[in-house]
């Protein structure tokens, strides 16, 4: 056995030692080395088939696929705008630029978006009869007063003196004035120191001057502004002087004055905007825009008014039955209402109101969309109240200006409505 391992050791360390030399070759000479074989010569290159070029555009495709891809818009809008580019360059490419997939992505509706019974709150301009919004009212109203000194400067100036100035109690004080100017001159036309007013007066200036419209109406109805000398002064002083043909027609000047006396602010109306609707379900689905529920700097004022009003008579002793009344007409209330009356027909008739409107403005606004406005006829409210025209009560205090600022009614009378095209 140690022979055969002292075998099998000098086997493996004779085959390990590399190769073999032969006796008669000189020491440190190699073995010479194999010369490799001459190279073939290279033929040139051919371009690759038709279907190797299909099968690498596949490979890069699906190389492309497995490659993550740059991150997208986030937004829903650059989405869309982004898949409509892609469809509309497909289209482009395929030559075809009304291609239908460029139709294949429609605009998603609004979220809550539903159908408006009005398209807002509209007011009609008394001396233009134009439409206008609530932010356009004061404007136009303006604009047209002005317009009109080129062809009536007395009843020009007489509307901006009520309508420009907002303290009521000023400008009554102020009107009061100069009709006390007046009547001194009517009842004393011969004493001169009646048709002079000096501008410089306390009076004058406390009460006249400071109202927008006031000079004007002075010189329209016949007044000149005129430097006279003042006693014991040395400088003249202005003066509104009457003139000569003024003082000759006195009537004219009482008329004035009875204008400028009964004369009201020059307000816009509120324009109904009456519809009629025929019987459909869709007429019963609608919305209201914001300016139902929008309030203004006046408005708010005037609803801070009522609060302290309503606070009070809470320092007041009343009965059970009074503090809820007072409660009940206490609810939150808003400007305007959506009115909208049902006919035994099944048709509507819709219309924009006040909420603290009396019903006999509603009574009027039913009359006069019927054939036969002299048939008398009754309104329900939804919640079976009878509706009395006798009554004076406003929207709000029957339940005609809630909270929707809404509010339906059926007319128990049979009859026919008159307005054209319902919708």
């Amino acid at each position: 056995m140690k022979k055969f391992l002292k075998e099998f050791k000098a086997d493996i360390k004779f085959k390990s030692a590399g190769p073999g030399q032969k006796l008669t070759d000189a020491v440190g000479e190699k073995a010479p080395k194999e010369k490799p074989s001459q190279p073939a010569l290279r033929q040139p290159r051919q371009g690759p088939t038709d279907e190797a070029q299909k099968a690498a555009a596949a490979a890069l495709a699906r190389l492309e696929q497995k490659q993550p891809r740059a991150r997208g818009p986030t937004s829903q809008e650059s989405i869309r705008n982004q898949v409509r580019k892609e469809l509309q360059a497909e289209a482009m490419v395929s030559g075809n630029p009304e291609s239908p997939g460029t139709n294949m992505v429609p605009e998603p509706k609004k979220e809550g978006s539903t159908r408006l019974a009005v398209p807002g709150v509209y007011f009609i301009c008394p001396l233009t009869g134009a439409s206008l919004r609530k932010d356009q009212r004061d404007i136009c109203i303006k604009q047209a007063i002005l317009s009109h000194f080129s062809t009536d400067p007395v009843a020009a100036s007489i509307m901006k003196i009520h309508t420009f100035n907002k303290d009521r109690e000023r400008v009554k004080l102020g009107v009061d004035t100069i009709a006390k100017y007046l009547d001194n001159i009517h009842l004393h036309p011969e004493e001169e120191k009646y048709r002079k007013i000096k501008l410089q007066n306390k009076v004058f200036q406390e009460r006249i001057n400071c109202l927008e419209g006031t000079h004007e109406f002075f010189e329209a109805i016949g007044f000149q502004r005129t430097m006279l000398p003042v006693p014991d002064q040395d400088d003249p002083e202005e003066f509104y002087v009457l003139s000569a043909a003024a003082l000759g027609q006195p009537q004219s000047l009482e008329r004035h004055k009875e204008q400028l006396l009964r004369a009201e602010p020059v307000r816009a109306q509120l324009d109904r905007q009456r519809r009629v609707f025929r019987p459909s379900a869709l007429a019963s689905q609608f919305d209201l825009p914001g300016d139902f529920f929008s309030l203004t700097a006046e408005e708010l004022r005037r609803e801070q008014k009522l609060r302290a009003d309503a606070v009070e008579r809470l320092s007041m002793l009343r009965t059970k039955a009074m503090r809820e009344k007072e409660e009940q007409r206490e609810l939150r209330k808003y400007t305007y209402t959506l009115l909208r009356v049902r006919f035994p027909d099944g048709c509507l008739l819709q219309g924009t109101f006040y909420a603290r409107e009396r019903l006999s403005a509603l009574y009027a606004f039913v009359r006069e969309a019927l054939q036969s406005d002299w048939l008398p006829f009754e309104l329900l409210a939804s919640g079976g109240q009878k509706l009395s025209e006798e009554e004076d009560l406003a929207f709000n205090e029957c339940g005609l200006g809630h909270t929707e600022a809404e509010a339906r009614l059926e007319v128990l009378t049979p009859l026919c409505c008159r307005c054209p095209r319902p919708s």
